[in-house]
Parts: C-alpha cells; sequence; structure tokens
C-alpha cells in the first residue's frame, strides 16, 4: 500500500484533564490538502526499549503493507518471515500439497520436523490508516474527558475497524468492537431497535469506561498478586492492559498465574506471546504485537511526512527533543526496511 504525502506540521501539546487531573501528551497534526488538524500520541517508549526491533511486530507492519493476494509464510513461535507466496496459488493446493510443501519448507530452512509454521495473506485491504487517522482525534478528546490514557483509544481504533464498522466473528461491533453483554454494563443501549456501538462517541466513552474501572484495575490487582512492579505510563503495562481488553481479565489472570513470572516489562510480553492457557490463544497473543505494529506505522506516516516540528509551549522542550530523536530514528528504519529483500523463497 503506497502513502502519499498528507502532512506537514506537527504541535506538541499536552492534554490536562480537569476530571482526571492526569495529564497527557499528543501531538497536533495538520493535513496539508485541506488544513485539518488531527492528534496523535507518540511514544518514545517503542524505540528506546527496542520494541520496534522485534521480529512480531515487524512482521505484521508486513501484514498490514501486503496485499490478500499474496501471504507470508512464517515460523508461529517467532513470527521469522521465511518466504512471501501467491495466496491465490496456496490457496489453489490440497491439503496433501501443502502438507509437502511445509515439509520442504522445514527441510530447505533446517528447522525441526515439527516446526509450526503459518501463512499469512496480507491485510492492507483492512489496515487502512488514512482513512482511521480521521477517527483518531475524535476517540483522543473522548478518552481524555474520561480520564483515560488516549494512546488506548488511538491503539484499540488502529487494530479494530480502521476506517470499517463491522461485527467480529464473536459478536462484538462498532469502532471499539464491544460485545452486547460489555456495551450495556457501561451505559450503552443495545437492543432489536438500537444499537449504541455504531456511534463513535457513545462507543468511545463505553471503550474508556471499560478500560477505567475494569481493564486497568485487574491489570493492577494481577501484577499485584504476582508482586511485580509497574508504572501505568509504561508501554509494557499499557500492552498488558490491552490484553485484557481482548481476551478478558478471566484469560489474562489464569496465563499469568500458569507462567507466574517474577518481572514485568518488554520479557513478560514476549513470554504471553509464547503461552497460551484457557481462552488466551493465538488471537490474544496477536493483540499487542498488532498495537506496536500499528503504531510504529502510524509514528512513521506522520513521522515521515512532516515538514517541521513545532513547539506549542517553550516549558516543553525535552519532549520536543525527544520526538526529534523519534524522527531520526523512524528515518533509520525506513532505510533498513529498505535494504530487507522482499522475495526470499527457499531453494
Amino acid at each position: 500500500m503506497i502513502m502519499k504525502p498528507f502532512l506537514i506540521i506537527l504541535f506538541l501539546c499536552i492534554f490536562g484533564s480537569s476530571k482526571s487531573q492526569l495529564n497527557f501528551d499528543f501531538v497536533e497534526v495538520n493535513h496539508y490538502e485541506d488544513s485539518i488538524f488531527t492528534y496523535f500520541v507518540p511514544d518514545e517508549q517503542l524505540f528506546n526499549e527496542g520494541w520496534d526491533l522485534l521480529p512480531q511486530p515487524s512482521f505484521w507492519k508486513k501484514v498490514m503493507m501486503l496485499s490478500p493476494d499474496s501471504c507470508i509464510v512464517n515460523v508461529a513461535a517467532t513470527r521469522q518471515i521465511l518466504y512471501y507466496e501467491s495466496f491465490t496459488h496456496w490457496k489453489s493446493q490440497t491439503e496433501e500439497e501443502k502438507d509437502s510443501v511445509r515439509m520442504d519448507i522445514r527441510f530447505n530452512y533446517c528447522l525441526d520436523s515439527n516446526e509450526l509454521l503459518y501463512i499469512t495473506s496480507g491485510k492492507n485491504h483492512f489496515y487502512d490508516f488514512k482513512k482511521v487517522m480521521p477517527t483518531l482525534s475524535k476517540g483522543i478528546e473522548v478518552f481524555e474527558e474520561q480520564g483515560v490514557n488516549p494512546w488506548y483509544a488511538q491503539s484499540i481504533l488502529l487494530i479494530e475497524s480502521p476506517g470499517k464498522i463491522q461485527y467480529s466473528t464473536v459478536g462484538a461491533y462498532g469502532p471499539f468492537q464491544l460485545m452486547k453483554s460489555v456495551a450495556r454494563a457501561h451505559g450503552l443501549t443495545v437492543n432489536r431497535s438500537q444499537d449504541d456501538r455504531k456511534d463513535f462517541v457513545l462507543s468511545a466513552i463505553g471503550a474508556a469506561k471499560l478500560l477505567k474501572k475494569s481493564c486497568i484495575p485487574h491489570a493492577k490487582r494481577i501484577l499485584e498478586k504476582q508482586t511485580i512492579h509497574y508504572n501505568e505510563s509504561d508501554l509494557w503495562f499499557k500492552l498488558f492492559v490491552l490484553h485484557i481488553y481482548h481476551a478478558g481479565a478471566g484469560n489474562v489472570g489464569d496465563l499469568i498465574e500458569e507462567m507466574n513470572p517474577d518481572f514485568g516489562g518488554i520479557s513478560l510480553i514476549k513470554e504471553m506471546w509464547q503461552n497460551t492457557f484457557g481462552g488466551f490463544k493465538n488471537a490474544s497473543q496477536n493483540y499487542s504485537q498488532v498495537a506496536l505494529a500499528s503504531n510504529l506505522i502510524l509514528e512513521e506516516l506522520v513521522y515521515n511526512e512532516c515538514n517541521s516540528i513545532y513547539n506549542c509551549n517553550e516549558s516543553m522542550n525535552p519532549v520536543t527533543e525527544e520526538l526529534l530523536e523519534i524522527k531520526h530514528k523512524i528515518d533509520a528504519i525506513l532505510i533498513r526496511d529498505s535494504l530487507v529483500p522482499e522475495n526470499r523463497n527457499p531453494k
């Protein structure tokens, strides 16, 4: 998917909630074509802590930019990309032929005979980041008003229904993909004649309340039970909360109890990617990986296409310097990715 330049100016500001007395950093983006301002929430931890270098988010970035008629053959446990394939051709083969191909792949790449391989099709038809950009501002504003870190609004919108409103296979609906029972529990009307989940603002309020009253408190409880130290602003903690938003506190709590980790941080999230328990399965593992990939693409899109970054508050110079550092790192990533060959078929 080709991204055409459409951003020109960034303004760094702080969103202060009068209700919550919390301050959240955000960036105001000026669109070149229509002069409409939108917001996005940067997070330097993506780069300072090396999340951008992990194979899983790097893999999902490629999936999000790949057309659905192509697919990536990858190692399930690590998301190591082996090669690219025509998805149409792959689907045309019989199951016996596919098994034979998998055996050849394991042999050619010196993998264990029992190594699980995934064939993941491209999803650029779903992840249309230019379409979701206008909704980010609304989500960020609603979450700020509810006293919830707007990074969650940005991440959920990027993952769940970018530019679309549709039902999930389990019945979740709306831009924040709320289940009926969850939506009703947080003040939305859902019945045969009315479904507030399709209303963006009401859906955003419901999602913010869910995070504030359930997901974040449950995340703290689960981690404190394991005596794991956390900071709510840590990226790993926010990813942990997203897992609860997606899989439910019960499933995440059972997984953590089974894993019995001693520490939080990036190591905990990576360990969760390698483990399943109860209702916490592959889709749950993928959720934070996709969140990372989506935010990385958004940061690349914004910072790569902007000409200038302006400070709207002189007291915020240190934060501005961090954002400029992020832009330099993104430039390096784009150069690095351009040097990686797209086709690596096994011989």
